[in-house]
């Protein structure tokens, strides 16, 4: 290799407010798929408030690469020792349960992922190809020199997968549900491309919100209140109550990206007799060009029962926002057919895998390459059933 190639400082770091925050989002701003949940004051939030911390099972370990000769950032990626498997949404719970019955420790092991946040972009943040390559490089060996079972890079780019496939990882693949504008005047413009059930079924279902007194508010970040922020944790709260599980992120949290990253959020909120009673919070993000962008469909809640005001608040309510602002894709978030029947496409996921035992590699490899070809057909079966007219 060039001299070049190690003229870097690799540092470990213990938490994201030791970070530059200037400094790392301007790497990110560098990249070719950023997305605003890497941003440092996402990260920073999560840290502050307690939700990504190693008492809760998240103990960061960012990877950095500084530039010797600058002393700036060259490279960097957000990295977690994990003790459990909780808040990731590509889901190794058999690989654990086989080490388990095996006699062997699966935790600790590392995550490269954003926390509780199954979107797809950069993992890997550099100036150039050659830290790229470094940094792909030193979070491999990273793990190799770390007593854990695995590494685990989660909903990354194609180009941060290549270069961690270039260095013997494993691949996996999964699929969600995208709803990409097709320049769109309104929401009945996007409702004429679907077939005739499908838009009937979408107007029947918008109906009877709005017969059943429903009215809704979409609220742009800097105008959302705090009572807004206590109502909506309420309902993110009472999802999680009904699905008999804990929530992973509190107030403090949607608190902290109220105030400090208020540009990339919409709060939907469903009110009846002047009383809210559901809300919904997305995520969006315009391109560096100011053309196009990209929405994230993230936390919805209800303190009441509707008919349909799932749909109406998390899916058709951003989507006319999607619209309006021109924002190219909306990304549903994980798993979720039934988004298919609402103008969303399957689309394909990726995550890299290494693991310290080669047995239990060489099993998983196996595995995967069953998994792959079920996902490909699996994607096949949706495409011919797409919801669009011919």
């Amino acid at each position: 290799m060039d001299k070049e190639h190690f003229d870097y400082r690799t540092g470990i770091i213990g938490s994201p407010s030791e970070l530059d925050a200037a400094e790392w989002n301007t790497l990110l701003a560098r990249q070719a798929q950023p997305t605003p949940f890497l941003r440092h004051e996402f990260l920073a939030a999560l840290d502050a408030a307690r939700c990504a911390t190693p008492d809760a099972g998240w103990a960061p370990q960012f990877v950095t690469l500084t530039d010797a000769r600058t002393g700036r950032l060259a490279a960097a990626a957000p990295v977690y020792l994990k003790g459990h498997s909780y808040g990731e949404y590509v889901f190794d719970w058999a690989w654990a349960d086989a080490y388990k019955r095996n006699g062997l420790e699966y935790y600790p092991k590392l995550l490269c992922a954003v926390p509780f946040t199954p979107v797809q972009g950069t993992r890997l943040m550099a100036t150039d190809e050659t830290a790229h390559r470094h940094l792909a490089a030193t979070l491999l060996a990273f793990a190799e020199q770390t007593d854990v079972s695995s590494l685990h890079v989660l909903f990354p780019t194609a180009e941060d997968a290549a270069a961690l496939t270039d260095l013997g990882m494993m691949q996996r693949e999964g699929v969600q549900f995208h709803w990409l504008n097709d320049g769109y005047r309104d929401f009945e413009d996007f409702l004429s491309t679907l077939e005739q059930k499908k838009r009937k079924n979408i107007r029947a279902e918008r109906r009877k919100v709005r017969d059943a007194g429903v009215t809704l508010r979409r609220i742009r970040g800097e105008d959302i209140r705090d009572e807004d922020w206590r109502f909506f944790s309420r309902c993110y709260r009472q999802t999680y109550r009904e699905h008999f599980s804990s929530p992973y992120l509190n107030l403090d949290f949607f608190r902290m990206i109220g105030a400090s990253m208020p540009e990339n959020l919409l709060l939907v909120i469903a009110e009846y007799e002047g009383k809210p009673i559901a809300s919904s919070l997305v995520v969006y993000q315009r391109d560096a060009d100011g053309k196009g962008g990209t929405l994230y469909g993230r936390y919805w809640g209800a303190l009441e029962h509707v008919p349909c005001l799932h749909f109406e608040t998390a899916y058709y309510q951003p989507l006319e926002f999607c619209i309006e602002e021109k924002l190219a894709v909306f990304e549903g978030g994980a798993q979720g057919e039934h988004k298919m029947a609402r103008g969303f496409m399957p689309t394909v996921t990726r995550s890299a895998h290494w693991l310290a035992h080669p047995a239990f590699s060489d099993a998983v490899a196996r595995f995967l390459e069953s998994e792959t070809n079920q996902i490909h057909a699996y994607v096949h079966e949706l495409n011919e059933h797409n919801p669009f007219r011919s």
